[in-house]
């Protein structure tokens, strides 16, 4: 299964021209594995929205509701006596416990990313998730222990899983051609949607039989699922392709041709003055607050306004709290598999693909958000609004988020580290701005506000993205060939060293210079 074909065709190739390939490679081993680490360290992210229900039970406030639409009905509304749980924990309490993740997530994607570039993406990656799942077995004693000790843990979780975004990216820019950019990162970070959706439904229905205990084993089964992973991904993949004793030569002088568009085998200095000046970096940053702050309004206070205005209870219609993420899974391969064909036909551009795909995933739900201001007081039109934005935002797998590696290939761990630092802030600001603007006033006129501020974001960041960014590699991701241009001698610099394997199956070692 994770073999490749025995030999390809040894003609030269375009950056953009898609070659006949096997249907699988080391290259999907890559991708999948990578999906499916994501897939598990959200379940384990995700989990405790599920299972905090059961663990803090009902409080006397879960009865008190505030009819912001008369004649609303969308819901039991029945006085049923609260259950209580295990802890006595507050909305308070479960807020911060809630929002513990994103604090510690926000320390370490930049550390992260450039981790990986040092140590390699494969360690890094490989060692975040598999730290993590330790962390999820532990979870329940920490939590029986004390509310402080467990909000400790889930700080842990969120430091831990900060390296984990950018070491693949860093694996991608290593692996991946930009002509299949799209494809195999939409692939890997597709993992995100699919693992909130396995994480909120088997969650849900491991808590509801009482499986080892009931709420504890949202929290063991994910765990052991996750060493269980770590041990094929140290097996299966290999941190660079020369080092994989299945990769064909014709994929190692693929990358060869193409050595400045992926991420060379060297640790590189990072020129930080060139990088903070450069127009298609700012264009990253600025569409990664627009996009998660944006995105977190959308998929994490728009339930909040459908339960408390509309009074419309998702919990009770199952599936639908995960739909959003279902319908973006599978847009975004969809996406990936048309951005995919278009650039195999020459019908677009890598820059086309970024700058479409980024249009799609932003202003689609800038559209959505724009039109709850016109729903009033309908819940249905306002539940079919929230899936349609959040399966449209799954093109951006596609978009800017493979601009990290076409900008600079020997930077994406750190450039994504940076983006995605920004938007964990932007995670913690969001709902901080939307509790000031409807406290005491939790009206369909303090949302419009709300989503007013969504459609700004959406409108000016993704509007600077189109106008900036490139998709062509930035002069300061390999500062040596400055000075080389400038006629310094770089020996080490202009030689690559590439593996590539005989008739008879032994390793020979040839020295093209570039």
């Amino acid at each position: 299964m994770f073999s490749s074909c025995a030999s390809h065709s040894s003609e030269q190739r375009p950056l953009l021209r898609h070659p006949k390939r096997c249907w699988w490679t080391p290259r999907h081993t890559v991708a999948v594995m990578g999906c499916l680490g994501i897939l598990l360290e959200y379940c384990q992210r995700v989990n405790l929205s599920v299972a905090i229900v059961t663990m803090a039970g009902a409080t006397d406030d879960d009865n008190t509701t505030t009819h912001a639409c008369p004649g609303t009905n969308h819901y039991n509304s029945t006085v049923i006596t609260p259950e209580k749980g295990e802890f006595q924990w507050d909305k308070q309490t479960q807020g911060v416990l809630l929002g513990a993740f994103f604090w510690g997530y926000a320390t370490t994607n930049i550390i992260g990313g450039r981790a990986s570039e040092y140590l390699g993406g494969k360690m890094v990656f490989g060692m975040g998730i598999i730290t993590s799942s330790f962390i999820s077995l532990i979870s329940p004693v920490c939590a029986r222990a004390n509310v402080r000790v467990f909000m400790a843990c889930r700080i842990l979780l969120g430091i831990v899983q900060g390296v984990t975004f950018p070491a693949i990216n860093t694996m991608l820019a290593t692996w991946v051609l930009p002509a299949e950019r799209s494809k195999f990162s939409t692939i890997a970070f597709s993992g995100f949607q699919l693992g909130t959706v396995v994480g909120m439904t088997v969650s849900g229905w491991l808590v509801s039989f009482k499986f080892l205990g009931g709420w504890p084993s949202t929290f063991y089964v994910f765990g052991v699922l996750g060493l269980a992973w770590g041990f094929a991904w140290c097996v299966w993949v290999y941190e660079r392709p020369e080092q994989h004793p299945q990769v064909s030569p014709s994929d190692l002088r693929d990358l060869q041709e193409h050595q400045s568009s992926v991420k060379g085998a060297q640790t590189v200095a990072i020129p930080w003055k060139a990088v903070v000046t450069s127009l298609p970096f700012w264009a990253l940053v600025a569409t990664s607050l627009g996009n998660d702050y944006s995105f977190y309004t959308l998929l994490t206070e728009l339930p909040t306004y459908l339960h408390d205005v509309l009074h419309y209870d998702l919990n009770s219609y199952g599936l639908l709290s995960a739909l959003p993420y279902l319908l973006m899974w599978l847009w975004s391969l969809g996406w990936a598999a048309l951005m995919d064909t278009l650039t195999k036909n020459g019908a677009l551009s890598i820059l086309a693909v970024r700058k479409l795909s980024t249009a799609v995933s932003l202003y689609g739900p800038m559209l959505g958000l724009g039109a709850m201001l016109f729903v009033q007081c309908d819940a249905v039109v306002a539940v079919v609004l929230l899936c349609v934005c959040g399966m449209l935002n799954g093109a951006v797998n596609s978009g800017y988020m493979c601009s990290h590696q076409d900008l600079a290939p020997n930077f994406a761990g750190t450039l994504l580290g940076v983006t995605n630092t920004v938007g964990a802030l932007a995670g913690i600001i969001s709902p901080t701005v939307t509790g000031f603007l409807i406290q005491g006033d939790e009206t369909v006129w303090a949302w419009r506000q709300v989503f007013l501020i969504s459609v700004g974001l959406y409108l000016c960041c993704c509007t600077f993205y189109l106008i900036f960014t490139t998709a062509d590699v930035q002069p300061w991701n390999d500062p040596q060939s400055i000075d080389v241009a400038s006629g310094e001698d770089d020996p080490d610099n202009l030689t690559t060293t590439t593996r590539h394997l005989s008739a008879d199956g032994d390793d020979k070692l040839l020295h093209d210079h570039c």
